[in-house]
């Protein structure tokens, strides 16, 4: 089996609430692929990183730049990016028109892994086995569904 990469660039799933002295806030800390893994033990070799820590409606054209030139530097061709749902769709296309010849599957959650009720335990599931079973492109991996972006 093939090693998997895991990297991170923020989102739902990877943050944290801390309660502060004004309320909520929220931050980001260690990719929650990495705790999920944690859990799972599983067998095969995986390597997690973190390209960046945002919120996906704050991501720029130069962090899918970054993003897309680790892909490319990297030699696993199965990746896993944990990314935020809002702009999700938008990375993705980005690196589908880099024509990098790699597995990659974008996941994520609406509510951080840290919560009890949070979806990210079956999505980073399903990116698992989608990744180990698609040829090369770009595919989503979401609340049960997979879509490979054209």
């Amino acid at each position: 089996m093939k090693k998997i990469l895991f990297i991170q660039t923020g989102g739902t799933i990877d943050k944290d609430y801390p309660r502060s002295n004004k309320g909520w806030a929220f931050e980001f800390g260690e990719p929650a692929t990495r705790r999920l893994l944690e859990k799972l033990r599983p067998k095969f070799e995986f390597e997690v990183l973190t390209a960046f820590q945002k919120d996906s409606l704050e991501i720029t054209r130069e962090d899918r730049e970054v993003l897309a030139g680790i892909i490319k530097a990297r030699k696993e061709s199965r990746i896993i990016i944990s990314h935020g749902t809002d702009t999700m769709e938008e990375t993705g296309s980005f690196l589908r028109k880099q024509a990098l010849q790699k597995a990659i599957v974008l996941t994520g959650a609406m509510r951080p892994e840290r919560f009890s009720n949070s979806d990210a335990p079956l999505n980073v599931g399903m990116a698992i086995a989608t990744v180990q079973l698609v040829d090369s492109g770009v595919y989503i991996c979401l609340h049960g569904q997979v879509r490979k972006l054209d």
